[in-house]
């Protein structure tokens, strides 16, 4: 886009950048209550039938995701005016969605400012080879990358992984109030499970909150991956990134049923939230509706996302996502044309 076309934009996007105190707390109400109210009907229902619970669960993994976004709208500053009431919340938010505050706060802007960057990869973001790299790369990186990018273990070991362990552990080098703020989100995750499986038992506790969590962090990837993995997404080199097109045209906007929209906080309007991520997630759908140049980005839907589940390779000739299959035919005059760049 051209530069005055991106002054333009951001001049129509800065009147929404700006939280409405009355729809934050009211967010926080309509979804924390009902998760709560969830978790205990899906404990009562284990004396009836855990089909009836895992029914239950299901439910209470959607409102998981909305409290995930209050907690991202948090960690962008962008869910309360005051800085210190976005820590408060984004940290008990946290605690329910077993994300630490600081620590994902960080990786995430980084994330922001690196998003499409093929020279800053391997931050707060999924797992990216091109052709040329994978072509290059050694047996053992190219089965490690095969299995990143199996759906198996992307969307069903990879929740799993995330909170047990990546959540748990401060990054190397993080500041001390990072630190002290993952060790806090610890200590109150584990005293409020010990809590629970003190007055339920801990069979009880898993049999309710592994389901809920499981369920939550896999659309949660989902939902990550399908917005940044669509074929004809936005890659460059750091020489030629522009952070506007990143936004509009390495974003996705994902269409959704107005019950999934409403469950996933908005989210769907990445495109919209990746060119200002001070807008807050209720406010989304509207810079949407009024921002014409924002109507006119890739858009997927709940059947043509399931696509993106063979998009493999970033393919740097013909700016676009391609499978391993695809990969095979390609051919490169017979010798590789580019370095090895970043890897996560």
């Amino acid at each position: 886009m051209a530069t005055h076309n991106a002054k333009e934009l951001r001049k129509q996007v800065a009147p929404y950048e700006s939280s409405n105190i009355k729809d934050s707390i009211i967010q926080i109400i309509n979804t924390v209550i009902p998760f709560l109210v969830l978790w205990f009907l899906a404990y009562q229902s284990l004396e009836i039938s855990y089909l009836l619970t895992l029914g239950i669960a299901v439910l209470a993994a959607g409102f998981m995701i909305r409290i995930f976004i209050i907690f991202h709208d948090c960690t962008h500053h962008s869910f309360f005016k005051n800085r210190t009431a976005n820590k408060v919340v984004g940290t008990l938010t946290g605690v329910l969605t077993l994300f630490p505050y600081s620590q994902w706060g960080h990786e995430h802007s980084v994330h922001h400012a690196t998003s499409s960057n093929l020279d800053k990869r391997g931050t707060g973001d999924i797992w990216v080879l091109t052709v040329d790299e994978y072509m290059a790369a050694p047996m053992w990186k190219k089965l490690a990358y095969r299995m990143y990018r199996n759906p198996f273990v992307m969307f069903v070991l990879g929740p799993i992984y995330i909170v047990l362990i990546t959540n748990r552990f401060n990054r190397k080098g993080a500041r001390m109030k990072e630190r002290l703020n993952t060790y806090l989100t610890n200590v109150l995750i584990f005293g409020i499970s010990g809590l629970l499986i003190w007055a339920i038992g801990w069979k009880a506790f898993l049999m309710v909150e592994g389901p809920i969590f499981f369920i939550a962090g896999m659309f949660g990837i989902w939902l990550f991956y399908v917005q940044h993995t669509f074929e004809d997404s936005y890659f460059e080199a750091d020489k030629d990134w522009e952070y506007l097109r990143a936004a509009v045209e390495g974003s996705s906007y994902y269409q959704l049923p107005k019950v999934l929209q409403w469950i996933t906080g908005n989210i769907g309007y990445h495109h919209v939230h990746h060119l200002s991520p001070r807008v807050p997630n209720y406010k989304l759908e509207e810079v949407h509706k009024n921002t014409k140049p924002l109507q006119n980005v890739p858009t997927i839907t709940l059947s043509t996302s399931l696509t993106s589940l063979k998009f493999r390779l970033w393919d740097e000739k013909n700016k676009q996502f391609i499978s391993f299959k695809e990969m095979k035919a390609y051919k490169h005059n017979g010798k590789l044309t580019a370095q090895t760049k970043p890897e996560l």
